[in-house]
């Protein structure tokens, strides 16, 4: 026990190392950190100093009382690493060279909580300026301390490379420097090695190989900031040895990274803004170095931090154009997560529409007989609209002889509100017209006007006169009822007119917004819909709720849910998970032993996750797979789709070239399908299994990837079962 909790206590210390050398290109990958602490060790003192440099900061930021979690992350010791490669690399070890190490990295540290605060005002990275402000400092200071020598390494490297490694680290290292490469590539390769203060060419190649494995997004912008540089440099007639002076390119490179992919979504306007922002970095190196040269200081990476500050702080205060490009809200430190996560969201749902979501104005079935553009009164700014009846199996909207609305199917049924919001106003003065007769005067008829959001108005119209329960100023809940079908208006016939609008106001033009969610019923198949325009001719209804789908799909903050089961046939594993809540009120399941993390929502009619994390064997992972959209009411042979982010296909060939064109195509689809088959119902709750396909599609071709069986029985998961070609799962929840 105490093993496993020193190993606890340890990890985040240890990930935070990693990560304060993987954050310096964006990363949390623990790969690439690997690869970066062995480039710093190319000069072995720097590379001791930064490592001592980002362990003074995280100890010293745990000591003064920061969380563990921005310890982990790199947030406090990355500034501070290239603070300790920076001087470590210029002086020679000695007794007052790590007392300088020490404070200069304390220094650090304090800057860094500075920055942090001062930036996060605005919304806005604190970047590298805390290694900038901190280096300047300590560089200016050093030169009056006569304790501190210069160093010296560097000046006669092969006869270093035979110290290290004998003859063979000699030839080693004088074929990698006298590869045939274009003195182009030679500098992009020596601006990488820079960011770590090593001008070695295999210091870059290595940097380059981690990049791709952490991100081929990131390394794809690498190489267009760099290159954009030189060719730019190459028209203006600009001195190509400032890129190679001190290999400042690198400001090119982070820039790159920075707007082209981590703090933008990655897309064709991601791009174009890292050409676009080239010359500017170029002037600002420029003045930069010039202005500098005088207090014998080198600008590093300011150019860099100029430019990513300045261009995220524009784009807060823009107006309109939110998507060319478009700002990453929750980081994933990921430029292919990013992007992806973007994508599938915005492929699932409409963004805007999420926020406000808009229900089916009625219970049970009911028919659209008139849709968006209809072809009688759906026309110009009134073409966004719907109109809704009730019909039978014989397509007919009336019983009897049709002569009175009474007759009519849809006549006195309830009007509920699409969502929450207040009554905004009311016509209710009007009676109903004779069938096949209409009130052009007043063509609405009565009706209800709902104010949901800024922008936002819902409309119902041809209502029965004196029907409605609400009067105007009411505050009211989604569901809640309004009113009684009429035939007020201009409407022949008894029947429902729905329209979403920007203005409170009755014959306001309609506003084009979908339908959250609904079903669709087609011959004895039912087919969910999420964020859809209903159709002309389709018979739709809302989702009406399950009790034992509910329930076992009810994940309350604080509840633990519990599992046994059996991977290949091998004994039982029992597995529970918490459900939490993160920062932005976001609610998860977390697994206890995997610390796996699974994001997702339900609004009482619906489940679905958002988000995973962590580790793809889990049992959380698979249920993740299985029930990745669960609706939670049973209709007959029910069929939902929807789609996966990439980013969860790890180690795919497919994968890793699509990555490499993913900001300009994606050319791979991940796809989830749903099936409800059984239903029992007794008085004690009911029993539906259903079953789940993930499928993968690419050019041409698509094949299944896994198959899910789900049983719900009494307010619980019975089973859960998983079958691919090398895996068998079977889960039971138990008594938690």
């Amino acid at each position: 026990m105490m093993v496993t909790t020193t190993r606890k206590q340890l990890l985040p210390f240890v990930d935070g190392i990693l990560n304060s050398y993987s954050q310096v290109f964006f990363s949390k990958n623990k790969v690439f950190a690997a690869i970066l602490v062995v480039v710093t060790f190319f000069d072995w003192f720097s590379g001791l100093s930064g490592l001592l440099a980002v362990i003074v900061a995280n100890v010293a930021a745990r000591l003064i009382g920061f969380s563990r979690f921005g310890i982990s992350q790199g947030y406090y010791g990355f500034n501070a690493l290239l603070v300790g490669l920076g001087i470590g690399i210029f002086y020679q070890p000695g007794l007052a060279f790590f007392a300088l190490l020490f404070f200069a990295a304390l220094f650090t540290l304090f800057i860094t909580i500075w920055l942090e605060n001062y930036f996060g005002k605005y919304g806005l990275p604190y970047l590298a300026w805390p290694f900038l402000l901190a280096i300047w400092t300590v560089s200016l200071a050093a030169r009056q301390f006569t304790e501190l020598q210069i160093s010296e390494r560097g000046l006669y490297v092969f006869n270093e490379m035979y110290d290290y490694g004998g003859p063979l680290l000699v030839d080693i290292y004088h074929y990698i420097n006298n590869l045939p490469i274009h003195p182009a590539l030679l500098m992009y390769f020596q601006s990488l090695g820079a960011i770590f203060f090593q001008h070695h060419l295999l210091a870059g190649i290595l940097i380059a190989i981690g990049l791709i494995i952490y991100s081929r997004i990131a390394f794809l912008l690498s190489v267009v900031g760099f290159f954009s540089a030189y060719f730019y440099y190459l028209f203006i007639g600009a001195n190509l040895g400032e890129l190679s002076y001190f290999y400042i390119g690198f400001n090119y490179i982070l820039t790159a990274i920075a707007i082209g992919g981590f703090f933008i979504i990655p897309s064709r306007w991601s791009f174009l803004w890292v050409l676009l922002l080239t010359p500017i970095t170029s002037i600002i190196i420029t003045s930069t170095a010039t202005l500098f040269y005088n207090l014998h200081l080198s600008i590093f990476s300011l150019a860099f931090n100029i430019v990513v500050v300045l261009f995220i702080y524009v784009m807060k205060f823009r107006q309109h154009h939110f998507s060319k490009p478009e700002l990453v809200v929750v980081q994933q430190y990921s430029p292919e997560k990013n992007l992806y996560t973007q994508h599938n969201y915005s492929s699932r749902f409409d963004v805007a529409a999420q926020q406000t979501p808009i229900v089916l104005p009625f219970y049970g079935e009911w028919t659209v007989t008139q849709g968006h553009q209809g072809a009688l009164t759906h026309r110009q700014e009134w073409r966004h609209a719907w109109d809704f009846e009730i019909t039978d199996e014989q397509g007919k909207t009336f019983s009897g002889a049709g002569s009175r609305p009474e007759d009519y199917y849809a006549f006195n049924q309830s009007v509920i509100a699409p969502a929450d919001g207040v009554v905004q106003e009311i016509m209710d003065c009007i009676d109903d017209n004779a069938i096949g007769k209409v009130n052009l005067e007043q063509n609405w008829g009565n009706t209800i006007i709902i104010r949901h959001a800024d922008k936002l108005y819902s409309k119902i119209s041809h209502l029965r006169k004196g029907s409605f329960v609400v009067k105007k100023g009411d505050e009211i809940k989604r569901g809640a009822l309004l009113a009684k079908v009429g035939n007020s208006g201009r409407s022949p016939m008894p029947h429902i007119h729905f329209q979403l609008q920007e203005n409170p106001y009755i014959g306001s033009q309609t506003r084009d917004y979908p339908i959250a969610k609904y079903i669709v019923k087609t011959g004895d198949v039912h087919q969910l819909k999420t964020f859809a325009r209903p159709q002309k001719g389709e018979t739709v209804t809302g989702i009406t709720r399950n009790a034992s789908l509910f329930d076992a799909f009810n994940f309350v903050p604080g509840q633990t849910i519990s599992f046994d089961y059996s991977l290949n046939e091998q004994p039982d594993t029992s597995v529970s998970w918490e459900v939490k809540s993160d920062i932005y009120n976001q609610t998860y399941l977390q697994c206890r032993q995997s610390e796996a993390k699974a994001w997702f929502k339900n609004d009482g009619t619906l489940f679905y996750f958002t988000h995973f994390a962590g580790d793809d064997h889990s049992l959380l992972y698979y249920f993740y797979m299985g029930a990745y959209m669960v609706a939670l009411g049973y209709y007959d042979r029910l069929q939902l789709t929807d789609q996966f982010p990439l980013a969860i296909f790890k180690n795919s060939f497919v994968r890793f070239w699509q990555d490499f064109v993913a900001s300009f195509h994606i050319f791979m689809h991940a796809g989830f399908e749903m099936q409800y088959l059984d239903f029992k119902d007794d008085l004690s709750g009911s029993r539906v299994r259903m079953t789940s396909e993930v499928n993968l599609h690419y050019s041409r071709k698509s094949g299944s990837l896994s198959t899910f069986e789900i049983i719900v029985n009494h307010n619980r998961i019975e089973k859960f079962a998983m079958h691919t070609p090398k895996l068998k799962l079977n889960a039971t929840e138990t008594e938690s």
